[in-house]
């Protein structure tokens, strides 16, 4: 049987299996630039299969990231080993008792994954303390570290009987991380299609917006699109459909509050929706009027954050730091706010203040790639800014050539925030609270967009109506 040289569900995109193996190959450069000892190998586990709570009924699978990255395989249970000398790559299968085979069919040996997944050798799992033993690894480095966006400690690989070996648990993390930051020509032509994907299918959803009732039909028409049109079983995250007022909460759409209510068909819409293929994430945020036709209030809100995200776009270029992008973006919104008569005052007292987290609470934009809040945001020798708005920065590095990055300035009209801000005198002096009341329960705005950075500014993945007459247009030809 040849090797595959590609993954691909029906008709959509092609992923190259040369992705992940390319991958590999930098990974094992940069390990070696690091002088690991001679005869290192990496070892990786995926991850597991799960059923939901202690019911009989099976989670959907879906690939741990860091080994997706460098094998692309879809099954549960596997491990990995790389040889960092040679990059040679041995992959190891669980071994399904035969039974199984009733209800999860034909059940293959392990050549059949080696060619699937063009690796250099494929063993069962049980069989894995026999190889690595003839392996004979010097040491085994495997992942542990602390992802900066959650939080949490990824998975480090371990067997019955990995005591027997030196491990290394502190060398791998940071150097694959890094791998993961930078994205090859392959991993951006992946990213170009779920942004194309995703991008029609927002589309689709403001030209349904005219005869649709409730947020969950629009929620409903991008999972339909993006399955149908781009084979994305799984979106990259909880999906954000958020009418009127709803719109002001920046994780709304979660299971207390699940994209249920009923539109108004003079409030906004905000959609913050992406598709997930190949594991690979999309991110876009668009926001439109219901009824098709955006208020003058409306406007000038629209029309600050899409200034704010303009001018950001425009000012990417390699060096530039992001925390600069984020104060930017909060200067054009204070700018327009203060035309419209909202706040009062000099703008960089403003900022001084740090009064723009009245209306955008969390950061610009975050990394993004295998996981929508892409690691490497915070790499060691950086940290958190401990101040309104920019502490939700999920980066403040340079930005680089290759680094993939949203781009997702907002504001909003939110009451707890706006009535903390009023009892704060160091920012209500800056506040027309008259001003501001007339804008409550608008909701918000956020324009969403994900770029890679180049040689000399961004590209942008996202192609979706964006000026109000834009907007309009497509919502008056359905």
């Amino acid at each position: 049987m040849a090797p595959s040289t590609h993954v691909q569900l029906g008709d959509s995109f092609k992923v190259p299996l040369k992705l992940h193996q390319l991958n590999r190959e930098r990974l094992c450069q940069r390990l070696k630039e690091k002088n690991v000892a001679a005869k290192s190998v990496v070892l990786l586990q995926g991850g597991e299969a799960a059923n939901q709570y202690c019911s009989d009924r099976e989670l959907l699978f879906r690939q741990e990231s860091f080994f997706q990255w460098a094998f692309g395989v879809a099954e549960p249970d596997c491990f990995a080993a790389i040889q960092v000398d040679t990059g040679k790559a041995v992959l190891f299968v669980p071994k399904l008792p035969d039974a199984y085979a009733i209800w999860m069919g034909k059940l293959e040996e392990p050549s059949f994954f080696r060619d699937k997944y063009a690796v250099d050798e494929c063993y069962y799992v049980t069989e894995m303390e026999e190889v690595l033993s003839k392996m004979a690894p010097s040491v085994l480095l495997t992942l542990n570290g602390k992802n900066t966006d959650s939080g949490s400690t990824c998975k480090e690989a371990t067997f019955p009987g990995i005591t027997k070996y030196k491990v290394d648990n502190k060398t791998l993390h940071p150097e694959i991380v890094e791998c993961r930051v930078f994205k090859t020509d392959f991993e951006l032509e992946l990213l170009r299609y779920t942004h194309k994907i995703s991008s029609e299918a927002h589309k689709a959803v403001a030209a349904a917006l005219k005869t649709a009732k409730h947020e969950f039909e629009l929620e409903s028409i991008f999972q339909d699109y993006t399955y149908r049109k781009g084979g994305m079983r799984l979106l990259a995250y909880t999906g954000i459909c958020a009418g009127g007022g709803n719109s002001s909460i920046l994780h709304y759409g979660h299971a207390g509050a699940p994209n249920s209510a009923e539109l108004k068909r003079d409030g906004l819409f905000l959609i913050d929706m992406g598709g997930e293929y190949h594991c690979y994430a999309s991110d876009i945020t668009t926001t439109v009027p219901v009824s098709g036709k955006f208020s003058e209030q409306q406007k000038k809100i629209y029309n600050a954050v899409l200034e704010a995200n303009r001018n950001v776009f425009n000012a990417v270029k390699p060096g530039v730091n992001w925390v600069d992008m984020h104060k930017l973006a909060e200067r054009t919104i204070l700018t327009h706010l203060r035309t419209h008569g909202l706040v009062k005052g000099d703008i960089e007292e403003m900022m001084a203040v740090n009064l723009c987290a009245v209306f955008m609470p969390h950061g610009l934009g975050h990394f993004l790639g295998i996981d929508v809040h892409d690691v490497g945001g915070y790499p060691e020798g950086t940290e958190r800014i401990d101040q309104p708005g920019l502490k939700s920065l999920r980066t403040v590095r340079d930005l680089q050539p290759r680094m993939c990055i949203t781009i997702e300035p907002g504001c909003y009209f939110n009451d707890v925030v706006i009535d903390e801000a009023l009892a704060n005198p160091a920012k209500a002096k800056f506040l027309v609270a008259e001003e501001i009341n007339k804008f409550r329960g608008m909701g918000g705005v956020r324009i969403e967009d994900c770029i890679t950075v180049t040689e000399t500014g961004a590209e942008n993945f996202v192609d979706v109506p964006r000026t109000v007459e834009e907007i309009e247009q497509l919502m008056a030809s359905g």
